[in-house]
């Protein structure tokens, strides 16, 4: 029998209007050979407000990710929500799966791949001169400055943007994204996962059964009973074409990965963690601090684990705000906010 009605299809809609309630409208920018990038961009800029750029994880996108809290931000920002590589309507067909890659796509991608062989070869091409001049997705949009923020994946690729495009970055905010970790940690037994490919089929769930699974991985208070025929559902919209290039990401990121080798960034951060987190462990957002020093502030979420809900998703995000527009919070202030603990 044809299915008469999605949930997913539906939520999808809600999420448009949504944003385009808000005031943003939905581009995609091509940035030549087989890459293009979608985001949504402010119908109209305005000059006298900071732009903000808001990152996601693994899920469905960009607009998914940010729908229930995009009124929290407009107000005060220009906001930007891309859709990062193979999630939503952006894509390439270029063999690079790191979070670097994605982070030159999102800022001002560079032409890497055609340094080696331009130095050698005088003989450029229509479409090297088109890569070589191009700007990139936030370039493109005129932004030459922006607040970050980055939850768990999204956090690899935001703070990456911070690495190599330090001037474009003001301030970071990273929400449960484990960039400090080691490659040993995995054999050190920091994880409940034994290796990476049970890692990857708890993330990236195919039936509704393992996303159940997922969901109690990620969530520390139980979820909603969320029946099957809706996950199902999820499961057919989001569509699995893309399920290699996904576990590509996440191996990517884990691949080779040194602690020793994590670039020190200078930008203000806020490093935000849920206390029970067992996708990236506590731990980590310590390490991350320490290995920051001054220039972050680590605020850890009680009875929180990876995702939040509820009242700890509220703490959140007025963390987050008083962070991005407040230059001078200070320890004491960020303790008077309930269920939190500033280190």
């Amino acid at each position: 029998m044809t299915k008469c009605f999605s949930f997913a299809a539906t939520f999808d809609r809600c999420c448009r209007f949504s944003f385009s309630r808000a005031g943003l409208k939905s581009t995609t920018t091509d940035l030549g050979d087989g890459t293009v990038m979608h985001c949504w961009v402010p119908k109209t800029y305005k000059p006298n407000k900071p732009n903000l750029l808001l990152l996601h994880g693994l899920g469905a996108c960009g607009m998914w990710q940010w729908s229930m809290s995009i009124s929290r931000f407009i107000e005060r920002f220009n906001v930007y929500v891309p859709d990062l590589l193979f999630f939503g309507d952006s894509y390439s067909t270029r063999p690079e799966r790191t979070e670097q890659f994605q982070a030159k796509c999102v800022a001002g991608r560079t032409v890497d791949f055609l340094t080696d062989r331009i130095a050698h070869d005088s003989r450029k091409t229509d479409s090297d001169q088109h890569l070589t001049r191009f700007a990139g997705v936030l370039k493109a949009q005129g932004v030459r400055k922006a607040n970050v923020v980055g939850p768990s994946y999204g956090g690899f690729v935001a703070y990456s943007l911070a690495a190599q495009f330090p001037e474009m970055v003001e301030k970071l905010v990273l929400l449960g994204a484990g960039v400090c970790v080691d490659e040993k940690d995995l054999e050190d037994g920091m994880f409940q996962e034994k290796s990476m490919d049970e890692a990857v089929s708890t993330m990236l769930p195919q039936t509704p059964e393992k996303m159940k699974e997922m969901l109690k991985f990620v969530f520390y208070k139980p979820v909603w009973n969320v029946p099957t025929c809706f996950l199902q559902d999820f499961i057919d919209f989001i569509g699995m074409e893309h399920l290699q290039e996904w576990r590509a990401l996440i191996n990517a990121s884990f691949k080779d990965r040194k602690m020793s080798t994590l670039p020190k960034i200078t930008q203000p951060t806020l490093i935000i963690w849920g206390e029970y987190d067992k996708v990236f462990p506590l731990e980590l957002g310590h390490r991350l601090k320490r290995h920051l020093d001054e220039n972050a502030q680590l605020v850890v979420i009680k009875d929180c684990g990876h995702a939040a809900t509820g009242g700890e998703l509220k703490e959140m995000y007025k963390r987050m705000q008083s962070f991005l527009v407040d230059p001078l919070l200070s320890p004491e202030k960020a303790n008077q906010t309930k269920g939190q603990k500033v280190l």
